[in-house]
């Protein structure tokens, strides 16, 4: 979302930085806390967890390197946990995923969490 008065096209307007094609995005300060997350032992548990709008935090190996995805049918809530860790919203993905429970397709996203955004266990 832009701010107001942001950018704009008259005369003796300045661009900022992420107005310029091209340019290098511009890192996001995070903020204090980041909305809460939860793991699982079993996978069952944590789709549910996510299918109810929480938060679920599902790790394991790409390529031979550690990463998790954090999962959630709270768009909202999931890009909270993205500003206030520093992800650029486009990183967010979308995914519609099978609820355990019904079997029905709803909407669902994730980030991918890897190196620095990876949380510590």
């Amino acid at each position: 979302m832009r701010e107001a008065g942001a950018g704009g096209s008259g005369l003796g307007a300045r661009a900022r930085p992420r107005d310029v094609p091209g340019a290098a995005p511009q890192p996001r300060a995070p903020s204090p806390q980041p909305p809460p997350y939860r793991e699982f032992a079993k996978r069952l548990d944590g789709m549910t967890h996510a299918m109810d709008g929480g938060l679920w935090l599902h790790r394991h190996v790409w390529k031979g390197h550690p990463m998790a995805h954090l999962v959630s049918t709270d768009r909202a809530l999931l890009l909270a946990y993205g500003r206030a860790v520093g992800l650029p919203e486009r990183r967010l993905q979308y995914k519609p995923l099978k609820d355990p429970r019904t079997g029905e397709r709803r909407e669902a996203w994730h980030w991918d969490l890897v190196g620095e955004y990876l949380p510590d266990r």
